[in-house]
């Protein structure tokens, strides 16, 4: 047997899969309940689950492994639920309650539609700094980064000692427009060391511009709190489970996926970068899937236990959201761009009493899966309880069977919560939880497609996740698209997309260059002096990462990026330099050529507007070293029968008011070209895939099942 090489992680709220490739590319998935006590060992139990296929061990195949790398959610659950470090902040006096008042848009995110029109239901969380640990200082930098005050060092050292008495743990600086005038923070940062140095205290310093020299000054303030506050306190649960793969004889460094769609050290700068990780990762898969099976528009679609995630791969491009939202906080990191809505199949399901209706989530029982599972200690009831009481999961298989559920329990408490309350049989309830999900994640699918201006007939659908092939029938249905597809390692697929990812930094700076169409060589060579000086700067920044890790900076490949506008536009564009360096005039109108290529296929032909000018808003450098990858499977096709030993058996399921007799399927002993039609399911130990009415499969050579609507 070939030995393991690559280990990919993706520790979500419900489940926690592995997904190990050997030195050939091939790959094997395992999944175990998640163990958000300590994620580690969940990671063991599922390695352990994936390696039983390949008949071997942990503690024989982590020694070979060359890279490990993990993606979940503890950091962004400790955001969340708001347990983190006690931080102290600095900013401009005057300024002192800024960050406690927020943006706007911070008292609605999340909330429903009903909801985010109503302004009295509104709400801003408590801000993660209270206003009793926030102090300023004198000094003014303005948007240009001239001083118009300079700083007032003699209010610093008692600002600094008012927070070390109240016992801060952590202590964050950020001034206005610093990004562009950064002097000021350092000399802080500087003073605030010298004297935690001299109280002979371990209190780490957060300057913003050491981390996120970027604008919009109330983004770059919550993301410097939450490195500070959420992210630098998770390096302790990271070097734990880089530690337990060691006591199991792992001998590389850790790599954690991070939102822009590559995976960096846990030793980063940067690590709010990482907060969210998982669903990043099937992203990342699609892309590389559809890069081999030469698709170009995919929209991405992962059900997990608590949450349906969106994206669109558009043209083979990702696109990059420079200011996302995440635990109600706006912030300034680099993110794929995803649309999130907490409904999966952990979704507590409820009757509203006010109205009588059904409602779903966005709350969820996450690994506890749901009544079902009596030692989960849920009481309230799940999708996963009516998966269980219509047939379509085997309660004796769940996870490969070493998880029991008991339909008898969750029989009872859908008749008490939701059946009698509406007046309906169990059996019709439950259904009609079903519909009412499957309804609601097509609908969010469409109006996301539709939002951006394209149609699902313009797409391929990946389907993914633990409960994604559940329910790709009914949120896929009607829809159109040029063809669905779910992968047979599909509970696996944020895992593969971690494997998939390359090992890749990211730095960002904003900039403000502007340069008038036509405008003559000597602006437009000042122009190239700044964005190359920015690019230069960022490069070192990205070495240094790397260097933390053992390369050195000749064996990254380095990417330049810009984002640009027409002047006076509010939204910019990021797109690839298409030169190495800027060296003349020329390359100037190379990198105007290409925005407006960009533009032309974003927005329109017609909506050039080169005569307003352009604006360079922000340089980007990504740093990429070459690691190991999947491979697609390949296998030969075997026809549209399926073998016979592939058969299970029978299962009586519930569907749209009757009870019929589904087929059922081992998805493992199905071979490429075989063809399932309805009422089928196919089963495996991590997932399960309905094959409603009306619908129909077939499983191509590289092991991807292919959803038709008949």
């Amino acid at each position: 047997m070939a030995r393991s090489q690559i280990l990919a992680i993706d520790a979500g709220g419900t489940m926690t899969d592995t997904f190990i490739i050997d030195e050939n590319g091939e790959f094997v998935v395992g999944k175990a309940q998640s163990t958000p006590e300590d994620e580690s060992v969940g990671l063991i139990n599922s390695a352990r689950d994936a390696l039983n296929h390949w008949g071997t061990k942990v503690e024989e195949e982590l020694p070979h492994l060359v890279a490990g790398v993990y993606s979940g959610t503890a950091m962004l659950n400790r955001l969340v639920s708001r347990k983190g470090r006690r931080v102290g902040l600095i900013v401009n006096k005057g300024m002192e309650d800024n960050h406690r008042m927020g943006r706007a848009v911070q008292s609605y995110l999340g909330y429903s539609y009903s909801d985010r029109i109503h302004i009295n239901t509104h709400h801003f969380d408590p801000p993660l700094v209270p206003r009793e640990l926030t102090v300023g200082v004198t000094e003014r930098v303005d948007m240009f980064g001239n001083v118009v005050i300079p700083l007032y060092e003699h209010e610093v050292e008692p600002a600094i000692r008012t927070l070390l008495e109240k016992n801060v743990e952590a202590i964050v600086i950020s001034l206005l427009h610093s990004y562009k005038y950064p002097e000021h923070e350092r000399r802080i940062r500087d003073i605030a060391r010298e004297m935690i140095r001299q109280a002979n205290l371990d209190i780490p310093v957060f300057a913003s511009v050491d981390y996120y020299p970027v604008r919009k000054e109330s983004h770059r303030t919550n993301t410097a709190i939450v490195e500070a506050y959420a992210a630098d306190p998770s390096r302790v649960t990271l070097q734990r489970i880089e530690n337990k793969l060691r006591d199991h004889g792992s001998k590389f460094d850790l790599r954690i996926m991070a939102s822009h769609g590559g995976t960096i050290g846990i030793r980063a700068n940067e690590l709010a970068r990482t907060l969210v990780s998982g669903p990043i990762g099937g992203v990342i898969g699609a892309k590389y899937l559809g890069e081999h099976l030469g698709l170009a528009n995919i929209a991405c679609s992962d059900i997990g236990g608590t949450s349906f995630d969106i994206a669109l791969i558009t043209q083979g491009d990702l696109s990059i959201n420079p200011s996302p939202d995440m635990a109600r906080l706006v912030l300034s990191v680099p993110l794929v761009s995803m649309d999130t809505t907490g409904a999966g199949t952990g979704s507590f399901v409820r009757v509203d009493p006010n109205y009588g209706n059904l409602t779903l989530g966005p709350d969820s029982a996450g690994s506890r899966v749901g009544v079902c599972y009596p030692e989960g200690g849920v009481d309230t009831v799940t999708v996963s309880d009516c998966h269980v009481v219509l047939g379509l999961i085997n309660p004796n298989n769940f996870l490969g069977g070493e998880v029991k559920l008991y339909p008898e329990r969750a029989y009872a408490a859908l008749k008490e919560q939701v059946a009698d309350p509406l007046g309906l049989s169990v059996e019709d309830a439950a259904f009609g939880v079903i519909q009412l999900l499957e309804s609601q994640l097509r609908n969010y699918l469409e109006s996301m497609i539709l939002g951006k201006g394209y149609t699902p007939s313009q797409y391929v659908c990946f389907s993914y996740g633990g409960g994604g092939p559940l329910h790709t029938a009914g949120y896929t249905k009607g829809l159109g698209f040029e063809d669905v597809l779910v992968p047979a390692w599909a509970a696996g697929f944020s895992a593969f997309g971690c494997g998939a990812a390359d090992f890749e930094y990211r730095y960002d700076k904003t900039l403000d260059i502007n340069v008038p169409d036509g405008a003559s060589d000597e602006v437009v060579m000042e122009a190239g002096r700044e964005l190359q000086a920015a690019w230069d700067e960022l490069t070192d920044k990205v070495a240094d990462e790397f260097a933390k890790s053992g390369y050195s900076k000749q064996n990254v490949n380095f990417r330049l990026f810009y984002r640009m506008q027409y002047q006076g536009q509010l939204n910019d564009l990021e797109i690839e330099a298409p030169i190495r360096r800027f060296d003349g005039p020329g390359d100037w109108r190379a990198l105007v050529r290409t925005f407006e290529d960009v533009y032309s296929r974003v927005y329109a032909k017609s909506a050039l507007s080169p005569e307003l000018g352009y604006s360079v808003t922000g340089a980007i450098v990504r740093g990429v070293v070459d690691v190991p990858k999947p491979k697609i499977p390949q296998e030969p096709l075997a026809g549209e029968t399926p073998p016979r030993e592939a058969l299970v058996g029978t299962r009586r399921v519930y569907w749209n008011g009757e009870w019929t007799e589904a087929d059922i399927w081992e998805m493992e002993k199905l071979k490429p070209g075989n063809r399932i039609r309805a009422f089928a399911i196919i089963e495996s130990p991590a997932t399960t895939f309905v094959i409603p009415p009306g619908f129909e499969t077939v499983l191509d050579a590289h092991r991807i099942f292919h959803l038709k609507e008949v």
